[in-house]
């Protein structure tokens, strides 16, 4: 098993590309910062108590997959900057999953490909598997 990784420096994240070339299209930055929690998966999307709680997580990732969702993210129109960041390994509740930057000219634009990305990269990219206290 692959030990997890140090989390980036978002305040560099940011710093990078306030002085990237697409700089001056960009109207607004987001971020997204996906971490371990302690209530089930299906408990918080289904609905469904099982009575346990989650003391960690198994995550990995196809790289291949993540790249071609990035490129797909930059297709979207207004979208001028994507940064990805995804763990790997053995996680514990609170532990880092992922971080994601994206930037470009308006907000609707912006929120609609932090969703996009998101999705993508939740459905079609990572394995998680909970593992439960």
């Amino acid at each position: 098993m692959v030990n997890k990784k140090a989390p980036p420096s978002i305040d560099k994240w940011l710093k990078e590309a306030k002085s990237d070339s697409v700089a001056a299209k960009v109207g607004m930055f987001l971020v997204h910062n996906g971490v371990v929690r302690q209530t089930p998966k299906t408990k918080v999307r289904e609905g469904i108590n099982e009575g346990s709680l989650v003391k960690g997580m198994e995550f990995s990732y196809d790289a291949g997959k993540v790249d071609e969702a990035i490129t797909e993210t930059y297709k979207m129109e207004g979208i001028f900057y994507v940064k990805v960041w995804l763990n790997e390994g053995k996680l514990e509740v609170g532990d880092d999953i992922m971080y994601l930057l994206i930037g470009g000219d308006i907000r609707s634009h912006v929120v609609d490909a932090l969703q996009f990305l998101v999705g993508k990269i939740k459905n079609e990219c990572v394995t998680e598997k909970e593992l439960r206290a």
